[in-house]
């Protein structure tokens, strides 16, 4: 963790540095832009990123990095984060100096629809995304700031549009890790599908035992066989108690 003197070199007003205790990162939030949340702890986990130096690696709709950072350890290669919101690539940026990984990362501030003007199509090993899960006709969901928006709605792109331009980028049998609702895990399947990226990995995420599912976990291969899709034992995050189960906290870092 970088130390207080660093730390005050690089925030900005209301900016704060929470610790991914696990890869050792301090990154910077705001509490008015959307925070990473427990998607992207569970995305990273769920990803499978070949560690190969010259593997080009790519996380598409990053935020302010928070997933490309919990996979730090998982690689070597370094990651391309591509950000939309100018502010959250902007935090990104400054948290990638903050932890002195130049080396590791870099930050591409376009929405993704453009990315193929910075990434050559057919080119990435592999992919993570989170990507907004509420399609722009579910205005009960909409939040009143417009990062949340952005972040939560299809509000410039729709599910359709992700999983195109992901079939683009990737290598043939490239893959890419997705999380994403399970109320959508039809239309989700059915799309990648027509982009030709075959599920190869399924698991699905509880909030606790006896709820229902509120997020599924999906990897795909582009160009892969129409078969051979392993369904995971379920995530649980909580315990009856509301404690977190034993797998959660080892990836949140905390002892109760």
């Amino acid at each position: 963790m970088p130390s207080v003197e660093k730390i005050t070199q690089y925030l900005k007003d209301g900016e704060r540095v929470d610790q991914l205790r696990q890869e050792g990162v301090g990154i910077i939030q705001h509490p008015e832009v959307f925070a990473f949340s427990m998607d992207a702890v569970l995305l990273a986990y769920f990803a499978k990123p070949p560690r190969q130096q010259r593997a080009k690696l790519v996380d598409l709709c990053a935020g302010n990095g928070a997933v490309a950072f919990l996979l730090r350890h998982k690689v070597i290669a370094p990651i391309t984060l591509v950000e939309i919101q100018d502010r959250l690539a902007d935090m990104a940026k400054r948290t990638i100096a903050l932890n002195g990984v130049e080396d590791r990362y870099q930050v591409i501030n376009c929405d993704a629809l453009d990315v193929l003007e910075f990434i050559k199509a057919d080119s990435v090993d592999y992919l993570t995304c989170n990507p907004p899960y509420f399609t722009s006709v579910q205005q009960q969901k909409t939040h009143h700031l417009k990062s949340h928006q952005l972040a939560r709605h299809e509000s410039t792109a729709t599910f359709d549009d992700f999983a195109r331009v992901i079939s683009r980028l990737l290598k043939t049998r490239g893959k890419a890790a997705i999380v994403h609702r399970p109320e959508r895990l039809t239309e989700l399947l059915s799309t990648l599908g027509k982009y030709q990226l075959e599920p190869k990995r399924l698991q699905l995420i509880y909030p606790k035992v006896g709820k229902e599912a509120n997020g599924v976990l999906i990897e795909v291969m582009h160009l892969g066989s129409a078969n051979g899709l392993h369904v995971l034992p379920p995530i649980i995050v909580h315990e009856i108690d509301d404690s977190y189960t034993p797998l959660m906290k080892e990836l949140l870092g905390v002892s109760s």
